[in-house]
């Protein structure tokens, strides 16, 4: 029971001392490099660098209790940082006190979301993110962050924006102020960064230019060439204090909440699969990762952290460097600690376009260029999902796109059930297998003979679809068509509208004076036919486990069977009745 509720008990009591040393380095590494990301995350988010740094620290010790994940690595991450400042930037002005309040107040209704949505087990609902909808978001979400990073590569002045066309317009009515000092530090750290990442990639980049920022800027005095520095980051660990829960303020964030609590589980989660999938301790379970992450963002905020999820680079690391358990989490929070207490003075000379190039190459990885590539080849309508979603961010609004990209995925998937496959079918020759006219040019086709398959499950969005285009089919055979067999193969579920559609093609083919055949419907099928009084209608003889009974069946009517052929009329498990001439 105990182990359902603090997971840390799974391995815990059973930790073995060769770990020791991979959680050990894992830790050392991912402290190390959550110390530059916190700091760069938290001006993503319109924050002061601290807050990354507490964001960095907390959630990660009490994912570390309540997480399933052994390599998860929890803290700051980009693109939930923009959201977050893109999102409070509409309810308060950065940098002020209110926008301080407001982002530690969202990670508080995040974590309560995130919670209940664990305890009652509906991390489905993360389902309604198609991928092509995230990879859409992401890609346009990465492109929004690189270029809000371009007023400290550049060293100009630009308004905070998170719509794509104003930053260009912004960044070319100020382009001619570029600070070219500015520009060619963040540009040397990019390519620092890129070459470390090629050639030496177990060092910690982000680690390394930070170093070589801080110790030119303290050398060559970057301050008096105009070189915008971080400045003073206060010192000592986060105090315990309860944010302002004000129901007003609370109604205008929830929105943003929703969005991330489902945004920030979906990278989480997805992270942790794919760690687990090459790692064989453990087992991650996504309601006990959405109750993890939740404790994680609610506890944090009364520690001043603003919301939090898993990072891929840093679950990486952490998985490279030899991370068996969540100790190396927890770890990681004591380097984070350790800096806070003593270290924080340190970062005093980091040039902000150093931060800026660890942003703009962290985000370059996030955008996908591949997957639409693919989708063009095989679903033109995911690959406009996923267009639609990418500009439906990237030009009117971060909430808006992810709504939209949704929303749309919904439609479309709507839309596409309501016309689904259908295949006339034909025989082999020489054979009792039937297949797709379409497909296969060389099938039999009886004049007679109607044989249709209905590919999807039929209920209100596709009972009208499934009445025309039997109707249609019969209008081309014309007075020559005596039998129309329906293969159910393919048919799961119907719901009251079919039954009635049903109901209404019975009264059409009879009118016709065509005969319906039924096979291969499956069990709960036959039970909702029965239940509805359609078995009863149509008799028990018209049902058939087969086509070929079926098709059989009709010859044997007309008198082109021999005697000794046997057929079975299948209407349920336990009611057969044998036809025998």
């Amino acid at each position: 029971m105990l182990k359902n509720i603090f997971p840390i008990l799974d391995w815990l009591p059973i930790y073995k001392k060769e770990w020791l040393r991979g959680d050990i380095s894992a830790g050392f590494t991912v402290g190390v490099i959550l110390i530059p990301q916190g700091i760069a995350y938290a001006m993503i988010a319109g924050l002061p660098p601290i807050y990354g740094l507490y964001t960095a620290m907390i959630p990660q010790i009490v994912y570390a209790i309540f997480g399933t994940s052994r390599q998860l690595a929890v803290g700051p991450v980009a693109m939930d940082s923009l959201i977050v400042g893109a999102g409070i930037a509409t309810l308060a002005d950065v940098g002020t006190q209110n926008f301080i309040e407001f982002a530690i107040l969202l990670a508080s209704l995040i974590g309560i979301l995130q919670f209940l949505f664990g305890v009652f087990k509906l991390g489905f609902l993360v389902n309604f993110l198609s991928k092509p909808v995230i990879s859409g978001f992401t890609s346009a979400a990465s492109l929004i962050i690189g270029m809000s990073q371009l007023n400290h590569l550049l060293g100009i002045n630009l308004s905070r924006n998170s719509v794509i066309q104003n930053i260009i317009l912004d960044v070319g009515k100020h382009i001619q102020e570029t600070h070219l000092l500015t520009l060619t530090i963040g540009i040397t750290a990019i390519i620092i960064i890129l070459l470390i990442k090629k050639y030496m990639n177990k060092l910690p980049a982000a680690l390394v230019v930070v170093i070589i920022g801080i110790t030119l800027a303290k050398l060559l005095h970057f301050e008096n060439y105009g070189i915008k520095i971080v400045g003073e980051i206060p010192k000592g660990l986060p105090a315990f204090r309860v944010p302002n829960f004000n129901i007003e303020i609370l109604k205008q964030l929830f929105p943003i909440a929703l969005t991330l609590s489902l945004i920030s589980f979906l990278e989480a989660i997805s992270i942790a699969k794919a760690a687990e999938a090459k790692n064989s301790e453990g087992k991650v379970i996504p309601n006990k990762e959405l109750i993890a992450l939740g404790l994680g963002n609610f506890i944090g905020s009364f520690f001043q952290a603003y919301p939090s999820t898993g990072g891929f680079s840093r679950s990486a690391v952490s998985s490279q460097a030899g991370a068996k358990t969540p100790l190396y989490s927890i770890i990681a929070a004591f380097v984070v600690g350790f800096t806070l207490l003593y270290l924080t003075p340190v970062f005093y000379y980091l040039p902000k376009a150093v931060l800026a190039a660890i942003i703009m190459v962290a985000v370059i990885g996030l955008m996908d260029f591949k997957f639409p590539k693919e989708l063009l080849k095989y679903s033109k309508i995911d690959f406009l999902i996923l267009n639609f979603t990418l500009f439906i961010t990237a030009g009117v609004g971060i909430k808006e796109g992810i709504l939209a990209g949704a929303l749309f995925s919904v439609v479309m998937l709507v839309y596409k059930s309501t016309k689904p496959h259908v295949a006339i079918l034909g025989k082999v020759s020489g054979t009792h297998h039937y297949r797709s006219k379409g497909r296969f040019e060389e099938v039999e086709i009886d004049h007679r003979i109607l044989i249709m398959r209905f590919d999807s499950q039929l209920h209100f969005a596709n009972a009208a679809f499934f009445k025309d285009v039997l109707q249609e089919n019969a209008e081309i055979k014309g007075d020559k068509l005596e039998i129309l067999i329906i293969d159910g193969k393919s048919i799961n579920n119907i719901d009251s509208s079919a039954i009635y559609a049903l109901n209404e093609v019975i009264d059409y083919f009879q009118l016709k004076n065509v005969q319906i055949f039924f096979t291969d419907l499956k069990g709960p099928v036959r039970d909702l036919f029965k239940k509805s009084g359609l078995t009863d209608r149509l008799g028990m003889d018209v049902f058939y486990m087969s086509i070929q009974q079926g098709v059989d069946s009709f010859n044997n009517q007309k008198g082109q069977i021999k005697p000794e052929q046997e057929h079975v009329a299948f209407i349920s498990q336990t009611n057969t009745k044998k036809k025998i001439k």
